[in-house]
């Protein structure tokens, strides 16, 4: 490690913390209904697609009526997604002539974009046509984002709120989410990276010659504007194989700071527009600084791995970091920091090959997952999956000084614990279940591209990805079959509406309490002792449910590293 490495590190994390109040005052804007510079332009647009839904901004919905919205958008984009990725080879804009994908890896495709994980069992210049891109692909990263969001809103209303039915209209949150945050953010971003770079094109691919007289095909498209809405979305999937490690995709240094800024940002911003909407903002800075202590350390873990290499190459005079599977135009430092965010977060994009990590490298990024991605997590999705986790802690809290324990004034009571832990528990078991199943069943073990733990954990890493909704790959696993296509989508499809409806469910029991005031014997949620309880919260819960399947892959393959044992 070097005082650079640390140097560009701590850049980062500045320019995110200055983000974080002028973004987050501007999402509150929007989700309450005020004005914004962007009404006169997208104002009569926003009212026709509320008529054309059957509903209007004054129109608010019970948390049942909400759900029944968030699976009926998701069932009719996932339908849709799938006619358009089976009907491929007929539809337009398709100058390379690729064929439909089978209707596995098409339901898988489906799933993954419709859950916000963007699991890739493709490569995508060669599987994808650009109407499959930019109509089907694209359009889901808007839709799934915009639907993280509008759960997360509904939740914030609940504890805002001092009591009522309803927790908002999903229609309006998504239309808004998608007009006046995602759509204008993107128009820029992608401006930025053409400018950078990234192609913009509906032109067929490119044939070259290179030096050896060997003629090559150069896959271009309308890259750049699914680039933006994949990072600032946390979607993750990338239009081409190599995802954000491909020169096309992240040409230099400035666009590789910017794709980790967009995975980061909203995220980040929705803790300060909780702070606003319940009229503390002290309360959106201590979930704030949970989520910074588990990423500082996470980096710090990652970063020190990657820099100390493989000892068995300093037996054989080799020194340096481990460089294997990286970038040389972003090294170990940024390869580091990439992966620590692309997991933090529920966004799955890539700039280097976490499987080609050292095994204390590749432990973080799974740990990551495995706790549910609450490290600002994704956009919407991160903020309802720690306050799950912020219910466990009141209570525990409660339970430790004999009194009822509650959050912002509204009481947590018996089946407020009962949904949290249901959402929290359905993690571990697509995760673990599902990697028990595939460890010993001949058909997908013969999938595994290392033999020993580490193709233990690339087993679990897929399973943990798809669960956590994450959609990174730990390389190494041939995952386009008929069993991983099909369980994969079972996971994610868990891990996505098994944690929606709970915290929905959450958000309607808690709109109906009336807030009761501080008192002497109210625990303080906004200082030190509150993010302290919170972190070993997340913390326990995660060590207790993985550590066991963790021991079995990346920590005995460390430990056989520094033994000098290879496989």
């Amino acid at each position: 490690m070097t005082f650079n490495g640390w140097l560009q590190i701590l850049v980062y994390c500045g320019i995110l913390l200055l983000l974080v109040k002028p973004l987050g005052a501007y999402m509150t804007l929007v989700f309450s209904g005020g004005r914004t510079f962007l009404s006169p332009v997208f104002g009569p647009l926003e009212r026709g697609l509320y008529a054309l839904a059957g509903t209007s901004e004054r129109e608010e919905q019970h948390w049942t009526a909400y759900a029944f919205s968030v699976l009926m958008f998701n069932l009719a984009g996932f339908l849709l997604l799938y006619g358009i990725l089976r009907l491929q080879d007929v539809l337009p804009m398709n100058p390379a002539g690729l064929a439909s994908p089978g209707p596995e890896l098409s339901f898988n495709t489906a799933v993954s974009f419709v859950a916000n994980t963007n699991w890739q069992s493709y490569g995508g210049e060669s599987t994808m046509s650009y109407f499959s891109q930019m109509t089907g692909l694209a359009v889901q990263n808007f839709a799934s984002a915009a639907t993280g969001m509008a759960i997360a809103i509904g939740l914030i209303r609940a504890f805002s709120r001092a009591s009522g039915k309803a927790i908002g209209n999903f229609w309006v949150d998504t239309t808004r989410a998608t007009l006046y945050i995602l759509l204008p953010l993107c128009v820029v971003l992608t401006l930025i990276y053409v400018s950078l770079g990234v192609p913009q094109t509906f032109g067929s691919y490119v044939n070259a010659t290179t030096l050896e007289g060997v003629q090559q095909t150069i896959a271009v498209g309308p890259v750049a504007s699914q680039l933006a809405i994949k990072m600032l979305g946390t979607n993750g999937g990338g239009f081409f194989n190599a995802n954000s490690a491909h020169p096309f995709e992240n040409p230099d240094s400035i666009s590789n700071m910017i794709q980790m800024l967009s995975i980061f940002a909203i995220g980040a911003a929705f803790t300060n527009v909780f702070g606003r909407m319940v009229g503390n903002q002290r309360q959106g800075w201590a979930i704030l600084a949970s989520m910074g202590i588990l990423f500082l350390a996470g980096v710090a873990v990652v970063y020190w791995a990657e820099a100390s290499g493989n000892p068995i190459m300093h037996t054989l005079g080799l020194s340096g970091g481990n460089m294997e599977g990286k970038e040389v135009r972003f090294g170990v430092v940024m390869s580091s920091l990439f992966a620590v965010i692309t997991t933090a977060a529920s966004c799955g994009a890539v700039n280097a090959m976490h499987g080609s990590f050292t095994a204390l490298g590749g432990l973080i990024p799974l740990i990551n997952m495995q706790l549910g991605e609450v490290i600002v997590g994704g956009v919407g999705a991160g903020f309802y999956g720690i306050v799950l986790f912020i219910i466990v802690a009141v209570f525990v809290a409660g339970l430790m000084v004999g009194r009822t324990p509650e959050y912002l004034g509204k009481k947590i009571e018996g089946k407020d614990m009962k949904m949290a832990l249901l959402a929290i528990l359905c993690l571990p078991l697509a995760m673990l279940i599902f990697t028990a199943v595939a460890s010993v069943l001949p058909s997908a073990v013969a999938s595994i591209g290392t033999a020993g733990p580490h193709g233990f954990s690339e087993i679990l890493y897929a399973y943990t990805s798809a669960a956590a909704n994450n959609g990174s790959a730990f390389g190494g696993l041939s995952a386009n079959t008929p069993w991983f296509n099909i369980t994969l989508g079972i996971g994610m499809l868990m891990g996505r509406f098994l944690v929606i409806i709970p915290a929905l469910a959450i958000a309607g029991s808690l709109v109906a309490k009336k807030t009761v005031p501080a008192s002497a014997g109210t625990f303080p949620t906004d200082g030190p002792l509150f993010v302290g309880l919170l972190v070993g919260t997340i913390m326990i819960v995660g060590g207790l449910t993985f550590l066991p399947s963790l021991a079995l892959g990346p920590v005995v393959e460390h430990l056989m590293m520094i033994a000098g044992q290879t496989f």
